[in-house]
């Protein structure tokens, strides 16, 4: 008996670290990052920024500068605005500060949908908070009944709702939302917009309407993944309670640096990327939907949600042998079970996706 028996959370016993598919792939279409399109001239001009940092020193403590960009390009506060290690580390500190015990004998609850992005569950879990996952419609949008009687279990002290949703790309439909929030008076109802820059709405607007709300967002799903770069939007009051539980200097200086300078001076070239992974979206959604037995759900996200004709298994497989990477659903089960999300990649990927799937039918 080791002396960490006495020690290591139960939790972590069926717990396995989170680590992508390990290999060599000459296309990863597999993480929802974006495509390799950004012109010589914006890298030079985040090489000279990053060249004037002094590196030796500790970065600003409140992030002051990328603070009032994101603030500028969303029209909010700074102070309604906390910036996190990705929206990982936001979970986490959502999940530190606001899970106080309502009943000494049970553990805080976080309700959230299914599927959707694998973190809500398992930042969860590993703080020992009990989870309630309520399955998503035939549609793969809110089911709004579910939700509305999970509510009534707890209730909940966090709600995760991601839009677009992770992996089926689906905006929740405004209504739904809105009545799940009213509902959800005693929790606080996150609306994860980690894919927002490529749907046709967002939904910004709720933390002014309601004051159990906040927003997710990130830098990470543009183009700027390794920046490592997320942030919360929501009420000074909240913002300050979070900040309590923030390890300090967690944003870098590269990081604040290289992201003022994505959201203000060069976010021109960022809205020329999206705008191609949208046109590229819907060319990749129709190539595909030719192929027999397939069909693609309506995205609103830089990702497919594919439906094979039988087990995902197979296609998912053949196509990894030939050096092309996606993500399978087929050990989930279920309605899953013939799910592959596919994050759109340059069209010269999308292209070799579609010709090597073709060669396999």
């Amino acid at each position: 008996m080791s002396f960490l028996d006495d020690l290591v959370r139960p939790e972590l016993a069926d717990v396995r670290p989170y680590l992508p598919t390990q290999g060599d792939f000459r296309i990863r279409l597999d993480a929802n990052e974006a495509p390799s399109l950004f012109p010589s001239a914006l890298r030079e001009r985040l090489a000279r920024a990053f060249s004037e940092l002094s590196l030796e020193r500790y970065p600003d403590a409140r992030s002051a500068e990328l603070r009032r960009a994101i603030a500028r390009r969303l029209d909010v506060e700074p102070d309604e605005l906390l910036l996190g290690v990705g929206s990982d580390e936001l979970l986490a500190l959502l999940m530190t500060a606001l899970v106080k015990p309502r009943r000494a004998s049970e553990a805080p609850i976080v309700l959230t949908t299914s599927p959707t992005f694998v973190m809500y569950k398992m930042s969860a879990r590993l703080r020992g908070l009990r989870v309630i996952e309520v399955p998503l419609d035939a549609e793969w949008d809110l089911a709004e009944e579910s939700m509305l009687r999970a509510l009534e279990v707890g209730p909940p002290h966090l709600v995760f709702i991601a839009s677009p949703n992770n992996p089926t790309g689906t905006v929740m439909d405004p209504g739904r939302l809105e009545r799940v929030i009213q509902a959800a008076s005693r929790s606080l109802v996150v609306v994860d917009e980690a894919y927002v820059d490529y749907a046709d709405r967002h939904r910004l607007d709720l933390f002014r309407g309601y004051e159990n709300v906040a927003v997710l967002r990130t830098l990470s799903k543009v183009g700027f993944a390794s920046l490592r770069l997320g942030w919360l939007v929501g009420r000074p009051e909240l913002v300050r309670e979070l900040d309590k539980v923030r390890l300090p200097y967690n944003s870098s200086g590269v990081s604040q640096a290289l992201g003022a300078l994505v959201v203000g001076e060069l976010w021109d070239e960022v809205l020329s990327v999206i705008q191609t992974v949208k046109s590229e979206r819907a060319r990749l959604a129709e190539a595909l939907g030719r192929l027999s037995g397939v069909s693609v759900s309506p995205a609103q996200a830089n990702f497919l949600w594919v439906r094979t004709p039988g087990s995902a298994e197979g296609i998912f497989r053949a196509l990894a042998e030939r050096g092309i990477l996606l993500r399978s659903f087929h050990q989930t089960g279920g309605r899953l079970a013939q799910q592959l999300r596919i994050t759109v990649g340059s069209p010269a990927e999308n292209d070799e996706l579609v010709r090597v799937w073709r060669e396999l039918a």
